[in-house]
């Protein structure tokens, strides 16, 4: 992958934090915590896990920089989504958390050598993964968690 492909990854990373502010911004407690699509997350516990789940990346994009091809700990993203606190109405210290995280997650990327985008780890459940491929999933990461939240107001006014 180049600088220019790497470019607009990057750039999802910058504008999610905002992003996700914009769509959430004005929505009462019900609409933050009931699940109107069977199956899926309510907007708190979309937000919430993006929270912990771009946090988790980020240390382990660290890890990978940092040490030799370390074993990255899988969690259980189900279980930590129905923990009290990823359920919890108010989601403003995890948009807070988001911003802050991903302006020092775009400034990791862009300061990165193009000999560390290779650098890699090994995961239990999805093998090798580098640099590169963490840039790619958590972009798209984001996007589907944003598009997730639409589906679930969208069924709200359903």
């Amino acid at each position: 992958m180049s600088d220019a492909t790497r470019a607009p990854q990057i750039a999802a990373f910058a504008a999610l934090p905002g992003q996700l502010r914009e769509l959430v911004t004005g929505l009462d407690d019900a609409a933050l915590t009931t699940a109107f699509v069977s199956g899926e997350w309510t907007v708190a516990q979309n937000v919430h896990h993006l929270a912990d789940s771009h946090a988790q990346a980020f240390n382990r994009a660290r890890l990978i920089l940092t040490e030799t091809h370390p074993t990255i700990t899988p969690y259980d993203q189900d279980a930590w989504a129905c923990l009290p606190d990823a359920m919890a109405a108010d989601i403003e210290p995890s948009l807070l958390l988001l911003t802050g995280l991903h302006q020092r997650w775009v400034a990791f990327w862009q300061a990165l050598p193009s000999t560390a985008w290779e650098r890699s780890g090994w995961h239990p459940e999805r093998g090798v993964l580098s640099l590169e491929d963490l840039l790619q999933y958590y972009a798209a990461h984001g996007v589907a968690h944003l598009d997730q939240i639409r589906r679930t107001l969208a069924a709200r006014g359903a």
